[in-house]
C-alpha cells in the first residue's frame, strides 16, 4: 500500500508530511536516534504510545521461556534480501539448493531459496501495473456498455454483482484518473519553478522576513513561485533553511511526487496490460499456481524492504534501527504487489505459498476498493486459518471508515456481519507519536472492522541500496503488529491466531482523545509487554480463559 508523502494540493498545507507536523524539530530527523526508534517506547514511562518492545522480551524471558524462530511472510513489492540490516534475519528454504536451477523440494517453484515472486516470469518482472478499477472497466465495459444496447441490458440483469462492481469501478476510475493526471501536472510545474524560487531567495534563508522583503515579481513564473514560497516559509521542514538547503530538499520532494504520479499514465490506461507478456500465465485461471520467478527484490523494493525492517531489521554499522521481532523472526519475501494494485490470483497464491513453506505470520500491507476475485482470496484466508497462520493486514490510507469504503481483501464478507468469517485476520490502523492527534490523519478506521492501532507515522527502516528512510502509512503500522505477533509466537508457539488477536486487542493502551477510542476494536495502541502478560496468563500451556474463540455456530456459518 504505497503512499506518497506529498498532498495532491499544495494549498492544503504544502505537503502531506508537513501538514502533520505539530512543531519544528531542533534535530535533523536523520540524526535523531530517539525518533528513529520511537515506536518501541514504553508508554508507561515515556507517555509516548510506542509498543513497549524491550519490556516484552524481558517479561517473556523472566518466565523462563525460550524462543523458537518464527517465519514471517512479507507479501509486498519485494525485499532487498542482501540488505545489511536484514541479511541475518532472512528465511532460507532448507530443502532448496541455491542456484542449481532445480526444484529440489518438489513444490513447483525452482530455486525458491528466500521466497517467491508471483509478479514475474521468464521475461522479467512487473513494475507498473493497472489499478484494479482500470482492469474492471477494461474487462466489463464491452459487456455492459457495448454497441448492442439490448445485449447490454440483458448482461446487466444477468450479472448483477459484476455490474454493481463495474459501476463502482467506473466512477472511481473516472475520478482517480483525472486526479492523478492533475497531480502529475502540478508537481511537474512546481519542479520547473524551483530555479525561480531559488532566484527569488537570492541566497537568503527561507523565512517570513525574507519573503516579505522580496520585491513583487513582474514575471508570471516568478509570481507563481513567490506564492508558493510564501506557503513554504511556514513549513517546519523548510523554515530557516538556507537557500542551498531549500533547493536540495525541494528537488528531493518533487522527485518523490513525480515518481509517484508518473506511473498513473499506465495505471489508468485501459489498453495497458503487462501481465501476458511478462508473467505468461493464464490470468483468468485462478486455479493456476505454478508461475513467477525467484526475483525476491524486483524493480522497486522500497516498500517491502521498509516493511521487512520494521518486522526484523537488525542494527548494523551506525544504524540503531531494529525490528520488533529482530531477535526471533526470519523474513520470507513473497513478491505480490506491483506499482499499482495487487491481483487477487497473486494474493491467494502468495498466502498459500507462505503458509505451505512454514510462515506462521503473514504481513499484508496492501488493499484496494474492488476485488473481482475476492472469493479465491477468501478461500486462501480460510486455508491459512485451518493451518493456524495469522494474517496481519493494513487498514488503508484513505482517512475513511472502512465499513463505508471497503479495502479488500476483507475478513468480513458483508459489512453487516456481526463477526469476521475467519478468526485469523488482524486489521491495523496507524497511530502517531502525538497524543493529542493519535490517529494518523491518513489512517482508515472503524470500531468493528479495525482491530488495533500501532505506530505508522515517521517510521525509520531499511530501504534498498543498503539505506534507511522514514516512511508512513498503515503499511508501516501493520508490520509493527506482525512483528509483535511473531514475538508472542516465538515464546509461546502453541498460541492460536485468535488468541494473539485477543491478547493484542485487550491489552492495548487506551486513549479517548479526539474520539480515538471509537476508531478501533481495541480503542488504543498495542502494548507488546502487556499482550505478552495477557497471553501468558490466559493461554499459555493450554489455558483457555479467553473470550473470543469462534463458536461452533460461527464456524458453521462460514461459506466459501
Amino acid at each position: 500500500m504505497k503512499k506518497v508523502l506529498l498532498a495532491a494540493v499544495f494549498f492544503a498545507g504544502f505537503s502531506f508530511s508537513f501538514a502533520q507536523e505539530s512543531k519544528a524539530k531542533s534535530i535533523d530527523p536523520n540524526e535523531d536516534k530517539d525518533l528513529m526508534t520511537w515506536y518501541h517506547k514504553d508508554f508507561a514511562t515515556s507517555k509516548v504510545y510506542g509498543v513497549n518492545t524491550a519490556n516484552a522480551y524481558k517479561y517473556l524471558e523472566s518466565k523462563g521461556l525460550k524462543p523458537k524462530t518464527v517465519v514471517v511472510g512479507v507479501l509486498d513489492s519485494g525485499v532487498q534480501v542482501d540488505h545489511p540490516g536484514l541479511v541475518k534475519n532472512l528465511w532460507s528454504n532448507p530443502n532448496e539448493v541455491p542456484g542449481n536451477g532445480k526444484d529440489d523440494d518438489g513444490n513447483g517453484y525452482i530455486d525458491d531459496v528466500h521466497g517467491w515472486n508471483f509478479i514475474g516470469g521468464k521475461n522479467g518482472d512487473i513494475d507498473i501495473d493497472n489499478m484494479e478499477v482500470t482492469r474492471v472497466v477494461a474487462k466489463y465495459k464491452p459487456v455492459f456498455e457495448g454497441d448492442d444496447s439490448t445485449k447490454n441490458k440483458a448482461n446487466q440483469a444477468k450479472m448483477k454483482e459484476e455490474f454493481e462492481m463495474y459501476m463502482k469501478a467506473k466512477d472511481m476510475f473516472n475520478k482517480k484518473s483525472i486526479e492523478a493526471k492533475q497531480n502529475f501536472q502540478t508537481y511537474s510545474m512546481l519542479n520547473e519553478l524551483i530555479p525561480n524560487m531559488v532566484k527569488l531567495l537570492a541566497g537568503k534563508p527561507v523565512t517570513a522576513e525574507t519573503i516579505a522583503a522580496i520585491k513583487a515579481p513582474t514575471d508570471q513564473r516568478d509570481a507563481i513561485a513567490m506564492e508558493f514560497l510564501g506557503q513554504i516559509s511556514q513549513s517546519p521542514e523548510f523554515k530557516g533553511k538556507s537557500a542551498a538547503e531549500f533547493e536540495k530538499k525541494m528537488k528531493e520532494e518533487m522527485k518523490e511526487a513525480i515518481d509517484h504520479f508518473a506511473p498513473a499514465a499506465k495505471q489508468y490506461d485501459l489498453s495497458y496490460d503487462p501481465r501476458k507478456e511478462i508473467v505468461g500465465d493464464n490470468y483468468d485461471d485462478y486455479s493456476e499456481k505454478i508461475y513467477g520467478n525467484n526475483h525476491y527484490e524486483g524493480p522497486d523494493a522500497e516498500h517491502g524492504t521498509h516493511v521487512a525492517g520494521i518486522i526484523a531489521g537488525l542494527p548494523q554499522g551506525k544504524e540503531v534501527q531494529y525490528g520488533v521481532a529482530s531477535k526471533v523472526a526470519k523474513i520470507m519475501s513473497v513478491r505480490t504487489v506491483p506499482n499499482g494494485d495487487e491481483r487477487d490470483k497473486d494474493v491467494a497464491n502468495a498466502i498459500r505459498y507462505a503458509v505451505d513453506n512454514g510462515a506462521k505470520v503473514l504481513n499484508m500491507s496492501f488493499g484496494k476498493p474492488v476485488s473481482p476475485g475476492k472469493n479465491v482470496v477468501w478461500d486462501a484466508f480460510k486455508y491459512a486459518e485451518d493451518k493456524g497462520v495469522l494474517l496481519v493486514k493494513a487498514a488503508g490510507n484513505e482517512n475513511e471508515d472502512v465499513a463505508e469504503h471497503l479495502a479488500y481483501p476483507t475478513n468480513f464478507k458483508n459489512v453487516t456481519d456481526e463477526k469476521p468469517f475467519v478468526s485469523n485476520v488482524l486489521v491495523v490502523g496507524a497511530s502517531t507519536n502525538k497524543n493529542n492527534a493519535l490517529r494518523a490523519d491518513f489512517s482508515n478506521y472503524n470500531k468493528k472492522m479495525v482491530n488495533v492501532f500501532a505506530p505508522g507515522e515517521e517510521i525509520y527502516s531499511t530501504v534498498p541500496k543498503n539505506e534507511y528512510k522514514y516512511l508512513q502509512g498503515t503499511s508501516m503500522a501493520s508490520p509493527v503488529v506482525a512483528g509483535g505477533a511473531a514475538v508472542l509466537l516465538a515464546y509461546m508457539p502453541d498460541l492460536k491466531p485468535y488468541q494473539i488477536i485477543e491478547a493484542l486487542v485487550k491489552s492495548s493502551n487506551p486513549s479517548t482523545a479526539d474520539g480515538f477510542g471509537d476508531q478501533s476494536q481495541a480503542g488504543g495502541v498495542i502494548d507488546l509487554k502487556k499482550a505478552a502478560e495477557y497471553a501468558y496468563t490466559n493461554f499459555y500451556k493450554g489455558k483457555t480463559t479467553g473470550t473470543t474463540k469462534p463458536s461452533k455456530s460461527v464456524k458453521k456459518a462460514v461459506k466459501k
